[in-house]
């Protein structure tokens, strides 16, 4: 875990399993934030047969249980796009289904919705909230630009995309400004977006600067992305 500060809050990153960053920890909360875990995606796309690797829901699930354990939290927030769509829950095998609802039992659990699953029943277990306000954070599944309020997001998939030595190097990123930020996608089975794109810039005004976000061992490496005109 790298620890950094946001809004004045002590925060931590969580190198992921495919080097980068993926998961959040708040101290001052006792908080683990994820998102776009888009649990049961290979299920989805299975029943158009367009047939994926089975299982990144048990793959996704147990990394999440790992953050759990390493950061010590009790609460969890997950910002969205938690399910691939609202009835995933309903396709969850039996040993997935298993671990969710050790997870959810044992932990203060909000879902926060997204654009792919709005309508989260209660299947899923925990509590669910289309966005919620932590501390003076807000915490929503996609960015409002054009506020001044402190806010976490995620529904980008934000990946910083450099070339080094002749190599096009991929990593999974956060994305900040002043007081915005947004996380990498958790999930197994999830792509990314630059981390530059203009898409995730306009998302993150008004600001001064942007910066990616990426642990490297014990270090944080702050890659700038763009910088206010003087």
């Amino acid at each position: 875990m790298v620890p950094f500060s946001f809004c004045r809050q002590e925060m931590m990153l969580l190198d992921g399993a495919l080097r980068g960053a993926s998961a959040l920890y708040w101290p001052r909360e006792q908080a683990l934030l994820v998102a776009d875990l888009h649990l049961e995606k290979a299920s989805f796309f299975a029943r158009t047969g367009q047939m994926l690797p089975p299982y990144d829901s048990r793959e996704t699930l147990e990394r999440l249980a790992s953050a759990v354990r390493t950061t010590g939290a009790r609460r969890v927030f997950a910002l969205g796009d938690n399910f691939h769509d609202s009835r995933g829950p309903d396709r969850l095998e039996p040993h997935a289904a298993g671990m969710l609802a050790a997870l959810t039992r044992a932990l203060d659990w909000v879902w926060i919705t997204g654009n792919h699953d709005p309508h989260l029943g209660d299947e899923a277990g925990g509590t669910r909230a289309e966005e919620l306000v932590v501390a003076g954070m807000t915490l929503r599944h996609q960015a409002i630009p054009g506020t001044q309020e402190a806010e976490i997001s995620g529904h980008f998939h934000p990946r910083l995309m450099v070339e080094a030595r002749g190599r096009r190097i991929t990593r999974p990123c956060a994305v900040l400004s002043e007081k915005r930020l947004i996380l990498p996608a958790f999930g197994a089975l999830t792509g990314g977006m630059n981390a530059a794109d203009p898409a995730i810039l306009s998302a993150l005004q008004p600001a001064e600067t942007i910066e990616a976000l990426l642990p490297a061992r014990d270090k944080l490496v702050r890659y700038p992305l763009w910088r206010k005109a003087a």
